[in-house]
């Protein structure tokens, strides 16, 4: 599909490919991996022939088309149906010179090519593709210039995809999309039919639609086959083979350098002591493993708060009294929960998080607050409000007009932004720096509850697992609005469902959400998909996968009953053990020693009981699976 050959390439001084090389398999959907700042999107552009390389080539194979979608929103009065259509330039030329004065002969050789293509059911793909990301017909048939940046971003995915090229190049293709529109579209590239090159930090979407990894690192490429999953274990395995081959070519050399050491001025050794010295001068160094590390996240450790912390009653929310965006909540927030928001993109998850931040005012019902609440709320256009010509410490230094310097540049380097990070221009910064500041800045107060808007849009994998570590142990409630079901499932622990002008609890897990969304897709299927598939039978085979999945819904709540018994068992148990580690209780048999002692082994049996009784459920589940 592709043949790299010596590429180099050096951007503001900056080597960012050096003399790296790769094959790309034909009709591979292959994942372009790397740190923030690498050269993926350098490498993109340079294929495209956007960029000129200081050396080396890149070879498509024959006369393969490439295709990219286009990094500029789209604009103009052109309605979506009709600016997808034009991205197949084939079929709109022959189109156009069908309305020429063609001669018979020319219009025959149209008529084959279009069939040829299948230009006729072109509409309806269009249609399709534009419905997978969240347009529906009405919406299809409106101009550009009726919708936001962020939507007509889509269109320009939607385009690139119609446009069908021999290799797909994409960059990030998910960071404007809801979780309903990323998965539609991990089902899409996982059928599609040519080579892709694909840019993302998405890890499920990497291991759901790849079938090669491309690792960009210091300079170098590497091909890795099978998904982002095998990639990691692949390259772990690599690199502890290169640990221990370094390792034992360092006490090889440390055993030629003792004899050498011992021998040289003996008559008797010095030849072979000579011969030693020359062997350990031409021993090839193995390099170490030089895997930079992604700093940890530490999020700073709120007051505790007596529940509830927010509630909800009857409320409504909009941004005009009389059109209420959503009504009729009735939602509990207390300090240990994890809730993710489940919805397309325009059903008012964003509007819901304002009404709990304070920005906007409830029209209708009650929002009651603990007093002593602090929100941090983690938003997109909080990149907008960041000075371009101040540092990252100039900007905390701002937000904590109390603190001194050390301890602005503490609260920085909880989020990885230490010394030259700090003093750095925020113009300078990359994508992911930048989400740590914002992520820094939200949290100045010491929250107990964060709101976080698609959190992980600017970091990389290593950073997103990162966050996720740091979500996992904070000690506050967050509500997560993402389209990384990778973060999503392992943060939340419950689902609530944004639609339908409400609110309202999802009975089910992130696996049962993604089923709805590929069951309501497969229903807005033609009747027949050309396999004699009919509609009826897709309609039992979703009745089927009900009926499974409602089967399996107890299963799936005595699972998540007994993880929330060993989560209170455990954290009572450490609370415990805090306490007889205390020596002063030791001084004298006292009746609190033997009360404590005593409860601690009624612990250690209830939880041995708890997470037998989640091992019997887990077994259970994973059979009905």
């Amino acid at each position: 599909m592709l043949t790299i050959s010596d590429l180099s390439i050096r951007l503001g001084g900056r080597l960012l490919l050096d003399e790296a090389s790769a094959q790309l398999p034909d009709r591979g959907r292959v994942g372009l991996v790397g740190r923030n700042g690498a050269g993926k999107s350098t490498l993109l552009r340079a294929i495209l022939g956007e960029i000129s390389a200081d050396g080396g080539k890149v070879r498509p194979r024959g006369n393969a088309r490439i295709g990219a979608v286009d990094q500029q929103a789209p604009s103009g009065p052109q309605n979506l149906t009709d600016f997808v259509l034009a991205a197949d330039r084939e079929r709109a030329e022959l189109l156009d010179e069908l309305k020429d004065d063609a001669d018979g002969v020319r219009i025959g050789e149209i008529h084959a090519r279009l069939e040829e293509i299948d230009a006729h059911s072109a509409p309806a793909r269009a249609a399709r593709i534009l419905a997978g990301l969240g347009f529906d017909e009405t919406q299809q048939r409106r101009s550009l210039d009726t919708f936001s940046g962020g939507w007509r971003m889509r269109v320009a995915l939607a385009a690139g995809l119609f446009s069908g090229p021999d290799l797909l190049l994409l960059d990030e293709p998910t960071n404007h999309l809801d979780l309903e529109a990323s998965v539609w579209l991990e089902g899409y590239l996982a059928r599609y039919p040519h080579g892709m090159l694909l840019v993302s930090h998405d890890r499920d979407l990497l291991n759901r639609v790849a079938d090669g990894i491309l690792h960009l690192d210091a300079g170098k490429l590497g091909y890795y086959p099978g998904n982002y999953d095998r990639f990691e274990r692949t390259r772990r395995e690599r690199q502890a083979r290169q640990i221990a081959l370094h390792e034992r070519q360092r006490q090889e050399r440390d055993r030629i350098q003792a004899f050498v050491d011992r021998f040289r001025y003996k008559a008797t050794k010095a030849r072979q002591a000579q011969s030693r010295l020359k062997m350990l001068e031409r021993m090839e160094p193995i390099a170490t493993v030089a895997d930079s590390r992604t700093p940890n996240f530490n999020l700073p450790t709120p007051e505790p708060l007596a529940p509830p912390i927010l509630v909800m009653e009857d409320a409504a929310v909009g941004y005009e009294p009389e059109t209420p965006v959503l009504r009729d909540l009735d939602l509990r927030l207390d300090m240990d929960d994890r809730i993710a928001l489940l919805g397309r993109n325009g059903n008012g998850k964003t509007t819901l998080l304002r009404l709990m931040i304070g920005a906007l005012e409830a029209s209708g019902g009650r929002v009651r607050k603990t007093p002593k609440l602090k929100i941090g709320y983690f938003a997109q256009d909080q990149f907008d409000l960041l000075e371009p010509g101040q540092t990252g410490f100039q900007d905390m230094a701002r937000r904590m007009p109390k603190a001194t310097d050390s301890e602005v540049r503490a609260h920085l380097g909880r989020f990885g932004l230490e010394q030259d990070k700090a003093n750095t221009r925020i113009e300078d910064l990359s994508g992911g720096e930048k989400a740590r500041l914002v992520l820094a800045a939200t949290t100045v107060d010491e929250p107990q509850l964060l709101l976080l808007d698609e959190p992980t849009n600017h970091l990389d994998i290593d950073a997103r697992e990162a966050l996720v570590q740091a979500l996992n142990t904070f000690e506050g409630a967050i509500v997560l609005v993402s389209h990384d079901p990778h973060l999503v499932a392992l943060v939340a622990d419950r689902l609530w469902f944004v639609g339908g002008g409400t609110c309202r609890p999802f009975e089910g897990d992130l696996d049962d959400y993604r089923r709805r969304i590929i069951d309501r897709e497969d229903a807005n299927e033609r009747p027949s998909d050309g396999n004699g598939k009919s509609r009826g039978g897709r309609r039992a085979q979703r009745r089927d996968r009900a009926a499974i999945r409602n089967a399996q819904a107890p299963l799936r709540k005595a699972v998540q009953a007994a993880e929330r018994q060993m989560d209170t068992l455990s954290k009572e148990r450490a609370e415990l053990e805090l306490r007889l580690a205390d020596s002063s209780l030791y001084s004298a048999n006292t009746p609190e020693l033997t009360k404590l002692t005593k409860r601690k082994s009624e612990l250690d049996r209830a939880l041995l009981e708890a997470e037998n009784a989640w091992l019997n459920a887990q077994a259970a589940l994973e059979t009905a699976t």
